[in-house]
């Protein structure tokens, strides 16, 4: 199978770190910070409420098949591609946020569930 590899167009910026609920994530207003040479690619972005923000879970360890949802055993295991668990395959992560603003390299977005210094690899409007 072919291998794929991907380079991030940026990262995350909120001060939270690993381990932080998904819910106090998608509570705080989040910063991604593009690399300069993608200011020209947001044109227009400002126009959309809402979007999508493609990111890879870095700090996460390995997967299982079935997994308790949100850790929680007393919930019975469910399959990975039916949970938005960090813990999978290849470890990308969407999430549909508000995006608040933009100036310069930097969205201002609120609904990440996404840890201080995640890597983006992308962006699209929802």
């Amino acid at each position: 199978m072919e291998k794929v590899t991907f380079e991030p167009i940026g990262n995350v910026k909120n001060g939270l770190p690993f381990g932080t609920s998904g819910d106090n994530l998608r509570a705080a207003d989040s910063r991604i910070v593009l690399r300069p040479g993608f200011i020209e690619a947001l044109t227009e972005l400002d126009k959309e409420s809402r979007i999508l923000v493609v990111f890879h879970f870095h700090l996460s360890k390995g997967w299982d098949s079935l997994q308790h949802p949100r850790g929680d055993t007393s919930r019975p295991k469910r399959g990975v591609f039916a949970l938005r668990s960090p813990r999978r395959p290849n470890g990308v992560g969407v999430t549909e946020v508000d995006l608040l603003g933009i100036r310069e390299n930097v969205l201002t977005v609120r609904g990440l569930d996404a840890v201080d210094g995640t890597p983006v690899l992308d962006l699209k409007p929802a």
